[in-house]
């Protein structure tokens, strides 16, 4: 292998069947209006994985949309790279499933890492090091969850925001129009206990005991198996490391704010999408958000926005966009990449 420059192929993504709206949640959670929701969130309906249906499903539906649009052949992949929060197993890995599932070759290397907001931009940073290594020359990577699977029904501090999804990208080498800039990351495991499924793993194993619902005082109940969301502290966060990390960005690209065409932010919510740009003063049409029917899909939020951005004509040749990621973990990290 010769050729390096590693670039964006293509995207793809797989929403489920299921849709939960406003309206259902405003009838469930009678105190929240369809409007009271909206305001707060910025969604007005989310996807919702089948009972049966897991990760390494989803992940595969949004990797065979990807084949088939693309007119890709699984057997030109070198590598897969799963990024998700929810696997199916707690071993084996579900990206050694996802090959057997997708009939990739037995010569194709296979991971799973564990990371939500900030894992595209991880995966793309690992895709990008393997290609630049002149270790492969096709990386597929899927960043995929069902998060809603981790949210108890109560709980409308949750349940209102995260969807399903999974998203299917296509790494090659070769290109010397489209790149992929220099990154930058940033971690604070101080922020854990903000945004955590505090059971399953070995620590704290999942029991009788774990299942126990309690509620808290805004009224949202919970048990330890489900995902618990300190909304105030992720703002905080957010809003503390985001606006250094957009400027250090810039300078590490060698890149002034007005070069770039299009900012593409994890979908989080509206509200911290909305207070981030005016924060960082970014105008309204340089600043892409789909968050409104699909919700929060955690690591497949940043693709999927891609796609949407790219299908609605706001990408070109030669555009500049600027990819940040940021939450559980705390975990965040940034990039450029060029079309």
């Amino acid at each position: 292998m010769i050729a390096v420059n590693p670039y964006i192929h293509s995207i793809e993504y797989y929403l489920p069947e299921n849709k939960l709206t406003n309206k259902e949640l405003s009838n469930f959670f009678g105190d929240w209006s369809e409007e009271k929701i909206y305001s707060k969130i910025g969604v007005k309906e989310r996807r919702i994985s089948n009972k049966n249906e897991y990760v390494s499903d989803i992940a595969e539906k949004s990797a065979r949309k990807l084949f088939d649009k693309q007119n890709i052949d699984p057997n030109e992949i070198n590598f897969l790279i799963l990024c998700t929060q929810s696997p199916d197993y707690y071993l084996p890995t579900t990206a050694c499933i996802l090959q057997e599932k997708l009939n990739l070759p037995k010569t194709c290397g296979a991971f799973d890492f564990n990371l939500g907001c900030s894992g595209f931009i991880y995966g793309l940073s690992i895709a990008e090091s393997l290609i630049n290594n002149n270790t492969v020359s096709n990386v597929l990577l899927i960043t995929a969850d069902t998060y809603t699977k981790h949210v108890n029904q109560m709980d409308k501090s949750t349940r209102t925001i995260f969807g399903d999804a999974g998203a299917a990208i296509l790494l090659k080498s070769g290109s010397e129009e489209n790149k992929i800039g220099k990154f930058v990351f940033g971690t604070d495991g101080s922020g854990a206990n903000n945004l955590i499924v505090p059971s399953g793993g070995m620590k704290i194993p999942r029991s009788d005991k774990t299942s126990i619902e309690s509620t808290d005082k805004y009224g949202n109940t919970r048990s330890l198996n489900n995902l618990y969301m300190n909304g105030p502290k992720i703002y905080e966060f957010v809003l503390e490391h985001i606006p250094p990390t957009v400027e250090k960005i810039l300078l590490k690209n060698n890149l002034d704010k007005e070069e770039i065409d299009l900012f593409v932010f994890h979908q989080a919510s509206s509200y911290m999408l909305e207070k981030l740009r005016r924060r960082l003063k970014i105008p309204k049409e340089k600043f892409f958000a789909n968050i409104e029917n699909i919700g929060n899909t955690v690591s497949a939020s940043i693709p999927i926005a891609l796609k949407d951005a790219q299908n609605s004509g706001l990408i070109k040749n030669g555009s500049k966009i600027m990819l940040v990621g940021f939450g559980v973990g705390y975990s965040w990290g940034g990039t450029i990449i060029t079309y």
